[in-house]
């Protein structure tokens, strides 16, 4: 992006502007230009939801497509997923006044032994990002760590990584446990980490392994969407 952001005022912009202005910002990081757009948009009369949905949701689907695509590295997805955070805090109680119901809620955690979480963080981040709401339990997590935000988030979505071919082989002990108290079914649980591959998520029967972050926002839709029209 050019300098000519640096004398653009947003103010000046018709709505349609704006909102391919915040796609631009949030692809470049700029986490104070997509706070100032979206206090902008909600002055104007735009609704929350509104806002999210079609400035940060978009802006963010646009990175997690150039991510999945190897055109933007990691460093950038987490300087865009910052700068959406920027707009997602203005809109969060926002949302919540207006009971807009997330598209989802999803628990993530690394799994027991490991302590890696950039990948996790990652997913955590386009997650949100893609209107989900999502609750990161960290590191090193025992099954009795997953079960415990379970029963107390209620999530539509396990989500368990692991960058250690020794932690990998926990992802089933979780799996096993649930199904052993008869859990299972009440959960999407989504598996990934670099050493992962689709044959070992079938292997510790998780309903789908995500190669990278996008992978896990539009899986995670799709299972999602899947589930709820079978209900």
């Amino acid at each position: 992006m050019t300098d000519a952001n640096d004398d653009l005022d947003l103010n000046t912009l018709e709505d349609d502007e704006l909102i391919d202005q915040v796609h631009n910002d949030l692809y470049d990081g700029l986490r104070a230009e997509v706070i100032q757009a979206t206090n902008i948009l909600l002055g104007r009369g735009w609704g929350p939801e509104r806002v999210l949905g079609e400035a940060l949701v978009e802006g963010m689907r646009i990175v997690g497509v150039d991510f999945r695509d190897g055109i933007l590295f990691v460093p950038e997805v987490l300087l865009a997923a910052n700068a959406m955070k920027g707009g997602m805090e203005i809109l969060r109680p926002l949302l919540a006044e207006t009971g807009a119901e997330s598209i989802g809620k999803m628990v993530i955690g690394t799994v027991k032994g490991d302590i890696h979480d950039i990948g996790k963080n990652l997913v955590g981040m386009m997650m949100e990002g893609a209107g989900f709401e999502v609750i990161d339990i960290g590191i090193n997590n025992s099954v009795e760590k997953y079960l415990a935000a379970l029963e107390e988030h209620k999530p539509d979505i396990l989500g368990m990584s692991a960058l250690l071919t020794t932690t990998m082989p926990y992802m089933k002990v979780v799996v096993d446990t649930l199904k052993e108290k008869g859990m299972r079914e009440n959960y999407i649980v989504l598996v990934g980490g670099a050493p992962l591959n689709e044959e070992f998520g079938k292997a510790v029967g998780a309903d789908a392994y995500c190669r990278d972050a996008g992978t896990a926002v539009e899986t995670a839709k799709s299972l999602i969407a899947a589930r709820r029209a079978a209900a």
